[in-house]
């Protein structure tokens, strides 16, 4: 039997002030939470697609286990400048590109694919790059 696996549901960042984080991804990427969140608390998940959540750690606020009565939860925590992509079509980077940019997220670069697709790069506050990009790995134009 050949074992299956689908598509990451779930990615994390890790930051000093939550609700400043949600702010930006909120007005930015227009990213929504999931459920109401309490800013002094140590997470909060910010809908990307459907299927797809992007959790936004407090920095420092996951280093133990959690446990509920359905189970526990590892520790997790993490450090330093990150690095996540979040898929758009190729007919949308320009507007992309003046979206970020009328924001206030200043573009670091962008930058063309040899095997196709583009891709823009900014930063959020707390300097994780956030990649906006055109093409799967291969450089394939992803369906839309």
């Amino acid at each position: 039997m050949k074992l299956r696996i689908g598509p990451v549901i779930e990615t994390a960042l890790y930051v000093d002030d939550l609700t400043r984080s949600v702010e930006f991804y909120q007005r930015v990427l227009g990213f929504k939470p999931t459920s109401e969140f309490d800013p002094d608390g140590r997470l909060c998940a910010l809908h990307v697609t459907t299927d797809q959540v992007l959790l936004l750690f407090k920095k420092g606020a996951s280093v133990k286990a959690t446990v509920t009565p359905f189970g526990t939860i590892p520790a997790t925590d993490g450090d330093g400048s990150l690095h996540v992509a979040f898929a758009i079509p190729a007919s949308d980077f320009e507007a992309w590109r003046n979206r970020l940019r009328e924001s206030g997220a200043a573009v670091e670069s962008t930058f063309s694919w040899p095997d196709g697709g583009r891709s823009i790069y900014f930063r959020d506050p707390d300097s994780h790059n956030i990649e906006l990009k055109t093409s799967n790995w291969y450089g394939n134009d992803l369906a839309w």
